[in-house]
């Protein structure tokens, strides 16, 4: 009898993990179901937010209550479901340029409407109730930048209080009282998963409450739904996932509240191939907040060994848009072997509702310890200086601006347009007087120069952006070139 008492409580364990992979599984297979396709950018605004909370607030299963306003009084609203006795808290934007959490914040309240997955749900809303406040700074999202409209970081308020943002975030946690909190957030796609080429597309913290790290229960019981979390997004995301640095910053809102009794769990939304809007990276935040909210209102966390926490790999920033190794490159007539590491740096255009790329080379030399998105092998290639041409017509067609890449030719003299500074051909626009400087391959100039290889050139890079002269230029990834006035 002794050892089946024993044995009991493992095969709960052993059961739920089987039910929770499933029910993960099924939430990321038919998330396109729930996704809120109105959400499809990241530049998203207070007016798509506000409409969707509209809907909200009239569905009897919601309950929605402004708590509090904007520098710049836009209403900071809490949305509310379940009728559990313990508190889940959750907040996004505290940061206006991190949208990715909203997006899926407002795929959860779809799929908490939904008609299906009824046991589960149930499971998690009679235990729980959670509590969501979307879009912290919305001022800061109106215009796609880090900090309020009084030029603060919300997160380094939590002392002060001096943003009414941070007031109201405070108001709401001490009213709540919440046993976990997700502090969600969007950290840089130059974040790679410690000593690996993969970037840190899901980043957790279990936050610190002080100076020396300690871990109490409420800082342990972060950490094992940290664990889950991660075993989950490992099937989908595999090695893709960090650990944020966990030196406790004491203005920092994710650092009090765990000191104030919140189970703090900080998820940072970080890179993906080929997912610019970070749409994938929505869908694994829908995923994982989900998957995690199920193993608490489960209670099955307890059981998870915070060791496995320090398995996750830490938070690197070793990665480039464009690594470019082993170049040579002829300066004051003698050859040398530097590796180049490009990123693309988005530039909002008016309204900051859409974007370009100015690109800048960030280091140069020996980058054997960096990884690259996009990593070009360059033995055996020497560098080439661009060329200027002329073109005196008004449109340039695809064939011949091909043509004029392969001759060499990266900037081109041409009337320029009355206002705009990109151009979606592979080339920079100057104009008739523009001087164009001495060419100068170091940190912080923008990339632009061809490649040679056995007498011939083979590719360009232009704007930080690698193009094969040998293909079509339909079939390359170049996105846009720069004009300069």
């Amino acid at each position: 009898m002794y050892v089946r008492a024993l044995m009991l409580p493992f095969f709960l364990v052993i059961t739920f993990c089987g039910v929770a992979q499933e029910f993960t599984e099924e939430l990321y297979e038919t998330y396109d179901n729930y996704k809120e396709t109105s959400l499809d950018k990241r530049r998203i605004k207070y007016a798509q937010v506000r409409s969707l909370l509209e809907r909200i607030a009239v569905n009897p299963k919601f309950e929605v209550h402004k708590v509090g306003e904007s520098i710049e009084e836009r209403d900071l609203n809490l949305v509310s479901i379940g009728t559990g006795d313990i508190n889940i808290f959750l907040w996004s934007q505290m940061h206006g340029d991190e949208p990715t959490a909203t997006q899926a914040i407002f795929d959860i309240f779809n799929f908490l409407n939904a008609n299906e997955f009824e046991v589960e749900k149930q499971a998690i809303l009679s235990k729980l109730k959670l509590h969501f406040l979307p879009m912290l700074n919305p001022d800061g999202a109106e215009r796609f930048q880090r900090r309020n409209a009084l030029g603060i970081d919300i997160n380094r308020d939590a002392l002060r209080l001096q943003s009414p943002e941070g007031r109201t975030l405070k108001r709401v946690r001490d009213s709540l009282n919440a046993a976990f909190g997700f502090n969600l957030h969007d950290q840089s796609t130059y974040y790679n998963a410690e000593r690996t080429p993969k970037p840190a597309t899901i980043s957790y913290l279990a936050t610190a409450y002080n100076y020396e790290k300690e871990i109490n229960v409420v800082r342990a019981n972060a950490m094992k739904v940290i664990v889950f979390m991660n075993n989950i997004i490992q099937k989908y995301a595999p090695g893709q996932v960090g650990r944020y640095n966990d030196d406790f910053e004491p203005r920092a809102f994710g650092d009090n509240i765990a000191k104030w009794g919140t189970s703090l769990i900080l998820i940072e939304s970080g890179g993906y191939q080929n997912d610019v809007e970070k749409q994938e990276i929505r869908k694994l935040n829908y995923v994982s907040i989900l998957s995690a909210l199920y193993t608490i209102a489960n209670d099955s966390y307890t059981d998870i060994s915070i060791e496995d926490y320090e398995k996750i790999p830490r938070n690197d920033r070793n990665l480039f848009d464009l690594k470019v190794v082993k170049l040579t490159y002829e300066l004051n007539g003698k050859d040398f072997i530097v590796d180049l590491g490009i990123n693309r740096q988005e530039i909002d255009l008016v309204g900051h509702n859409d974007f370009y790329y100015k690109s800048i080379i960030v280091d140069q030399g020996d980058l054997s310890t960096y990884y690259g998105y996009e990593t070009f092998d360059a033995s055996g290639y020497k560098l080439v200086i661009p060329r200027i041409g002329k073109w005196e017509g008004t449109t340039i067609g695809q064939h011949v601006s091909e043509d004029m890449l392969k001759q060499g030719i990266a900037y081109v003299v041409t009337p320029l347009p009355e206002k705009g500074f990109l151009i979606k051909m592979p080339f920079h626009l100057i104009g008739n007087n523009f001087k164009l400087p001495d060419f100068r391959l170091a940190p912080g100039q923008n990339p632009t120069f061809f490649l040679k290889k056995d007498g011939l050139l083979t590719h360009a890079v232009i704007n930080g952006f690698l193009i094969d002269l040998n293909k079509p230029m339909k079939d390359q990834k170049f996105k846009n070139a720069l004009i300069y006035r």
